[in-house]
């Protein structure tokens, strides 16, 4: 696969850095912030997963479309 693992040290810098902000939200006393911060994160690395998945279905779709035709 071409992802190797670069997918997943994406996703997680990408949950450390919301992590952090998070943290030094609320310890500003921003705590709406930084439950938005944490809810584009989520948002940010569910569409990364799904292009993930996406693009898995299209490989196994072709592999058997290759091999019925």
């Amino acid at each position: 696969m071409a992802y190797d693992v670069d997918a997943i040290f994406q996703i997680a810098g990408i949950g450390i850095i919301v992590a952090m902000i998070h943290t030094v939200l609320k310890q500003m006393g921003k705590e709406d912030w930084a439950h938005w911060v944490t809810l584009i994160g989520f948002v940010v690395v569910l569409y990364m997963v799904a292009t993930i998945v996406d693009d898995l279905f299209q490989r196994i779709r072709s592999v058997f479309l290759y091999i019925g035709g």
